[in-house]
């Protein structure tokens, strides 16, 4: 399985007009290409040294949490602010329409833990970004950023200079 681009449906002027929004609930809806995804991704990574793998909420949380349990790893969620019940450390970044919290707890993970960044779509880099600063926040070595889907022509790349970025689907 390699052309995973056709189990993302594309829903034109969601969630407002001008927008075309990347679904990928058809390619989790299919066991045999959502495994096969989780797949390439551990394969891609099963020779790093990967410690614990952080999950972007929302739909981060299910590619890095499959993924962690393929490689035998801890799961660490990066969430929006007001959901993690802990001491946490936040980070506010810029959307294209406002302003965004993540939050990650304090205790997430030991100083020094090689972590691996998983979320489905990198468009402008913001949330990861943002999400790379709190991992930072807790002196770890960021390993590389795992996604499902890159949208190029956003440039969200540029913001997470010098990172591994590994994309399945590439816009």
């Amino acid at each position: 399985m390699s052309d995973f681009a056709k189990f993302i449906r594309n829903v034109p002027d969601f969630p407002e007009p001008g927008i075309s929004f990347k679904d990928i609930t058809p390619l989790l809806g299919n066991g045999a290409v959502f495994y096969a995804a989780v797949e390439v991704f551990a394969n891609y990574y099963k020779y790093k040294v990967v410690d614990v793998i952080v999950g972007i909420e929302s739909r981060g949380f299910i590619f890095a949490s499959a993924v962690a349990h393929r490689l035998g790893v801890g799961f660490v969620p990066v969430r929006k602010k007001g959901k993690l019940p802990y001491d946490t450390y936040q980070v506010t970044y810029e959307l294209e329409y406002g302003n965004d919290t993540l939050t990650i707890h304090q205790d997430a993970f030991p100083k020094g833990s090689r972590v691996l960044i998983c979320d489905d779509l990198l468009a402008t880099g913001g949330t990861l970004d943002a999400t790379v600063e709190l991992v930072e926040k807790l002196d770890a070595e960021i390993v590389g950023i795992a996604l499902l889907i890159e949208l190029t022509e956003l440039n969200g790349r540029e913001k997470l200079e010098d990172l591994d970025i590994f994309s399945l689907i590439k816009y």
